[in-house]
């Protein structure tokens, strides 16, 4: 007997791609819009510029895989959390506390680079436990707890590392005071290694083995979540609450579990950038935005692990070519370009009824036409 095929309306994985493929394309005309809109002579080659910019070159591409790594782990985090039916929105205090304890591990306590990545997990998890726990215990909505976590999570590690003159960068020979030390004079044993990349990318400064990590780590995460009765759990809790309880799933449990482990992944993504040596921590007021950045990367991929992977790369190759765009244009208007793209890119999800409602009618009147 022939197998019937299955209706291209309802291939989720499919209609996944298609939807992501589109928003991507209308975010790249409305961001070209724009472009024409501030500055209409140099749109062409700004927007060329922007989509050129990431492979011109080694140096360019291996900048893009050193910021997606990142990217990577906050969007992991937050599609983590989505399919237990939280909204993770608490993923750069998570990222701050990350951060906050990679540093403390490498300049204070001098360990090595895999002992610091642990240490920023540890620090993302505790962080993320406060939000999970409140929506468990007290039904209070993760949003507005994690909201009010990433700001005490910021100003508790500047209040820290200002009082702690070791962390800083004056107290290893530098002149600054409102950053951190550079690992590659405090502890260059901190600093993640290149594992070989160095011969594939020359000497850049960007390149070492982080987005190796991050890419593991998505594959773990979507094994996790699809291969073991853990992450059926997870899922189910997601799916209906009420009937994962009836079914005996330890629906509080889970929700707590669910927000430690997407904590420990910002967490992760912290440590993974602040540990590579090229960047340091400065004591602002201001909430750093690789948390924020993980939204678009997670509903872009559709909160799957695999698609992660594909949709922080996007992310990053936009806005390492965004850098290529001045001084025609200004910073701030090339990130209102890459913002317009990027939030357009995350409305895959309604371009999935889109696309799905258009497959449904085309196959509705095929079966008039009959």
């Amino acid at each position: 007997m022939k197998k019937q095929r299955k209706p291209l309306s309802q291939n989720g994985a499919l209609v996944g791609v298609l939807a992501s493929l589109l928003s991507i394309v209308v975010g790249l005309i409305l961001g070209f819009v724009l472009l024409v809109i501030l500055k209409p002579d140099a749109a062409l080659a700004g927007m060329n510029s922007m989509l050129t910019r990431g492979i011109s070159s080694l140096n360019s591409f291996s900048q893009v895989l050193y910021q997606a790594a990142p990217l990577m782990m906050c969007g992991l985090s937050v599609g983590f959390a989505f399919k237990t039916g939280l909204f993770n929105i608490g993923a750069p205090g998570q990222y701050t506390l990350g951060v906050f304890f990679a540093l403390l591990f490498a300049i204070q306590f001098q360990m090595p680079w895999y002992v610091c990545l642990l240490a920023s997990m540890a620090g993302g998890a505790v962080w993320g436990v406060f939000p999970g726990l409140f929506k468990a215990l007290f039904n209070v909505n993760e949003v507005i707890t994690s909201i009010m976590f990433n700001w005490i999570g910021m100003y508790l590690v500047n209040l820290v590392f200002a009082n702690m003159p070791i962390m800083l960068a004056s107290a290893w020979g530098a002149s600054n005071s409102d950053r951190t030390a550079a690992l590659s004079a405090a502890n260059p044993g901190a600093i993640i290694p290149t594992g070989g990349l160095e011969k594939l990318f020359g000497d850049s400064p960007w390149i070492n083995i982080s987005i190796l990590i991050a890419i593991l780590v998505a594959i773990v995460v979507w094994v996790v979540l699809q291969k073991t009765t853990f992450g059926y759990e997870l899922k189910a809790c997601g799916l209906n609450k009420d009937a994962s309880q009836y079914a005996g799933i330890n629906a509080k449990r889970n929700v707590v579990l669910s927000m430690v482990i997407a904590g420990a992944l910002s967490g992760l993504g912290g440590g993974i950038y602040y540990l590579a040596g090229t960047v340091q921590y400065v004591i602002t007021k201001s909430i750093l935005d690789m948390g924020f950045n993980g939204i678009p990367v997670a509903l872009l991929a559709n909160s799957n692990p695999i698609g992660t992977i594909f949709s922080s790369l996007f992310v990053s190759y936009l806005q390492v070519g965004g850098s290529a765009m001045q001084p025609n244009y200004s910073p701030e208007t090339t990130d209102i370009v890459i913002a317009v793209i990027i939030y357009l890119a995350a409305f895959a999800l309604l371009m999935r009824g889109v696309i799905t409602r258009a497959l449904s009618r085309r196959k509705e009147k095929e079966a008039d036409g009959k």
